[in-house]
């Protein structure tokens, strides 16, 4: 770790020019600087650093809705290490600090962490648009973003001054017409509003649509609606923390925004507030299929998941297995979360 500092402070003080080397006639001081950085930047390109977390600033557009839990993550990296780097870019005005291009919940979970000290990281030369079309990329390839964080996160884009619709639609790889109607329905509905309903992975353009009309047709109270939103969030909080319910953030969210959708058919000025569901009480189950042929059911009910499989070989194998399965299932989970 001090020999990696120490050869880049000799890169970075070679490369400034108060301490430069003497230039010559076959070597101005500018040629010479603008090799150093060259020579600075490969050796950022091929070595994977250990950063001190507090030297890493994140000042990117956001793009996620979900709340920053980050403690099974936190408990992984302290298990098994940091797999995935994190990817920076130096600050271009102040020595040794560095910016986030991706890896916030990585960043986030050591940064809680009292037993790893350090993050793994790539380096990169990128300029700011640059970093923020790499941030794009590496989000989208790893979990699709709903429907209302693309909107929110177009709309950010284009006020930031990173592009136009259609720069930022060509970035996306959407029609411009699609950032148009994503914008106009986050404005609709409003940021706050939003941000207390959460990401709502699940609910579609269209029923994010008819909120938005809704909300603009009767001239309704958005904070009155966030006042709605954010007591269901809030009841859910207290349960997790006094009678320890566990809620799945998504499902909540879901249920934030049905919730805040059922007002929109009450007259102004008098919205009353939806029920406040304490879990999630819907059953759900889904037929499970091996070579085309039903094999069981997995299903969803406010106490969990369980795996009702039908009797036979594969279904002994199952029971003789599981200890081994879910570990595996859970290690690959954990490393999907990382991801």
């Amino acid at each position: 770790m001090t020999t990696k500092k120490t050869r880049m402070s000799m890169l970075d003080g070679l490369a400034s020019p108060a301490q430069s080397t003497t230039p010559t006639p076959d070597t101005p001081m500018m040629s010479t600087n603008r090799a150093l950085r060259s020579a600075r930047d490969a050796v950022d390109s091929h070595q994977v650093w250990e950063l001190d977390p507090d030297s890493i600033e994140d000042g990117r557009i956001a793009d996620r809705l979900d709340p920053d839990d980050v403690v099974d993550l936190r408990h992984s990296i302290e298990a098994n290490g940091q797999t995935v780097p994190i990817l920076v870019r130096r600050h271009p005005s102040v020595p040794d600090r560095y910016l986030l291009v991706y890896g916030h919940r990585r960043l986030q979970a050591i940064r809680d962490s009292y037993r790893v000290k350090t993050v793994r990281a790539l380096i990169a030369n990128l300029d700011e648009d640059a970093a923020v079309r790499a941030q794009i990329s590496e989000n989208t390839a790893r979990r699709d973003l709903s429907f209302i964080e693309r909107a929110l996160f177009a709309q950010d884009l284009v006020q930031s001054g990173f592009g136009n619709q259609m720069q930022v639609a060509e970035v996306l790889n959407v029609t411009r017409s699609s950032i148009s109607m994503a914008i106009t329905i986050a404005e609709q509905i409003g940021r706050d509003l939003i941000r207390t309903i959460g990401a709502a992975h699940g609910i579609g353009r269209p029923r994010w649509e008819a909120l938005g009309k809704a909300i603009e047709t009767h001239h309704m109270d958005r904070d009155q609606l966030i006042k709605i939103a954010g007591a269901i969030r809030n009841e859910a909080t207290v349960a997790c923390v006094v009678e320890g319910v566990r809620f799945d953030p998504n499902e909540l969210s879901v249920q934030i925004f049905d919730a805040v959708m059922a007002t929109t058919d009450v007259p102004q000025n008098s919205p009353k507030p939806a029920k406040t569901p304490r879990a999630v009480n819907r059953k759900q189950s889904a037929d499970l299929t091996v070579n085309g042929k039903t094999a069981g059911k997995i299903v969803r009910s406010p106490k969990g998941v369980s795996l009702d499989l039908e009797k036979g070989p594969f279904a002994d194998w199952i029971e003789a297995q599981s200890q081994d399965l879910i570990e595996e299932l859970h290690a690959r989970w954990l490393q999907r979360r990382e991801d």
